[in-house]
């Protein structure tokens, strides 16, 4: 992904930027695809260690109606150390968005 893109999609996020942290943690777990996956199919658990895992909760998040919204919980909460996939991104394009959507958000990079 090139600067530009993360300038775009951190610029996105900025509707979520009031939206207490609570809320967006039960929006996600409420509406998100992979969640009412592994709640009602029998699926392996995933570690997000290694690209087949990466690869499979990258399809599972396609179409899923709070992807962004997954993507902000995840860069407040885990930030920098990010792991597996959140907001249909692996955690090396998260590690590389979070600079630039904290900037936007007042702060600087950890």
């Amino acid at each position: 992904m090139t600067e530009r893109e993360y300038m775009e999609m951190a610029a996105r996020l900025d509707r979520y930027a009031a939206v207490p942290n609570d809320v967006l943690a039960n929006v996600v777990t409420r509406d998100g695809l992979c969640f009412w996956a592994f709640e009602r199919v029998d699926m392996p658990k995933l570690t997000g260690d290694s690209p087949p895992d990466r690869e499979l909760a990258a399809r599972l998040c396609a179409g899923c109606p709070v992807i962004e919204e997954c993507l902000e919980l995840d860069l407040r909460t885990s930030g920098p150390e990010t792991l597996g996939v959140w907001g249909a991104l692996p955690d090396t394009f998260r590690r590389a968005l979070y600079p630039v959507w904290l900037r936007r958000r007042g702060g600087e990079a950890r």
